[in-house]
């Protein structure tokens, strides 16, 4: 069967796939794309079984016919972090897993930043809503790069096309040229909750429905952490 995500769930999705066939389930062939284009494709009535998506996307999805209403199951959670070119001698500024200790520490980091580089998935727009509601979209939207669709923002950071990059941890963690300095601290953070759900295009929506099941499982749970992601309402 064929499903479709977005990019930033694309390697985690990949290993529950993997899982999800060794327990005899239906393999699925999972293509990853900019999350706005796929959205797109399975309102333009593409033939697929599973769609992976943030939880808004795809129950906007799901209100107009394109996914199947009542499959719409959360299956993780990504806590958006702050990352730097590994090069970058921008110091640690907060102990711990925060990377500022608060929303002051925040906003006095992307004054004094150089390129900003952020998504063009719901946590980007997250952002630039937030740094609007402070006041500052006038100072920083000309240091604001926004990555191209598809592309991860550690690639913009490793090839020293931003200074500072925001994107969620899971996109984050593990890639090469990049330095996290930590999550967003609680006063500004930004979750981004992703889910599954069957579309209405699909021929087996029975089997496609088990699949989806099985990714928000108990025994799905290790592999969803192992990606720096948190099971959806733990």
């Amino acid at each position: 069967m064929r499903g479709i995500s977005s990019m930033a769930t694309r390697h985690v999705l990949t290993d529950l796939a993997a899982a999800a066939s060794e327990a005899g389930l239906p393999e699925v062939e999972l293509e990853s794309v900019g999350g706005v284009d796929a959205a797109k494709r399975v309102a333009e009535g593409e033939q697929l079984d599973l769609v992976f998506l943030a939880l808004g996307a795809l129950r906007r999805l799901a209100d107009d016919g394109h996914v199947v209403a009542d499959s719409v199951t959360p299956l993780m959670s990504s806590q958006v972090a702050v990352a730097v070119p590994a090069g970058s001698d921008v110091p640690a500024t907060h102990d711990g897993a925060y990377a500022f200790p608060d929303a002051a520490g925040l906003r006095a980091a992307l004054q004094q930043a150089g390129r900003i580089g952020y998504s063009t998935g719901p946590s980007g727009v997250a952002l630039v809503k937030m740094i609007d509601g402070w006041g500052l979209g006038e100072e920083l939207g000309p240091r604001m790069v926004q990555a191209r669709p598809g592309i991860p923002v550690a690639r913009s950071l490793a090839e020293g096309e931003v200074d500072l990059g925001f994107q969620q941890l899971s996109e984050l963690a593990g890639q090469p040229g990049v330095r996290i300095l930590g999550v967003l601290p609680p006063d500004c953070a930004i979750d981004t909750v992703f889910a599954g759900a069957v579309a209405t295009t699909s021929d087996n929506r029975a089997e496609a429905l088990e699949v989806l099941r099985f990714f928000a499982s108990e025994g799905a749970a290790q592999i969803v952490a192992a990606h720096s992601f948190a099971r959806a309402g733990s």
